[in-house]
């Protein structure tokens, strides 16, 4: 069974044991979450797509570990401006959940 889950402003395909790594939410490790906003539910043939969300149906997660991504670079360079440029980094923070029951209606 698999669902399209939405969450931090992005979609995300999920099914049972999966890891995922998701924009921060607010909770210890080892606790458990529910996502609420299910696009998407369903199995082979039988497949509900919600109108924009499906009734009655969840995902429960349970949150691995509070992390942070890769490091991004962002590079400005202005051509014959007298060395004009600016680098920065940045590291997203990052939430590690694997996927546990998926409830379907």
């Amino acid at each position: 069974m698999f669902a399209v889950i939405r969450t931090g402003g992005k979609q995300y395909t999920v099914a049972q044991n999966d890891v995922l790594r998701i924009e921060k939410l607010e909770v210890e490790a080892g606790a458990t979450i529910t996502f609420d906003e299910v696009l998407v539910v369903g199995e082979g043939e039988n497949v509900t797509v919600g109108a924009p969300t499906v009734a009655g149906a969840s995902v429960t997660a349970t949150v691995i570990d509070q992390i942070r991504g890769d490091k991004v670079i962002a590079f400005k360079k202005r051509r014959r401006k007298h060395g004009s440029q600016r680098k920065r980094g940045h590291r997203q923070y990052l939430t590690l959940v694997r996927i546990g029951a998926i409830a379907g209606a």
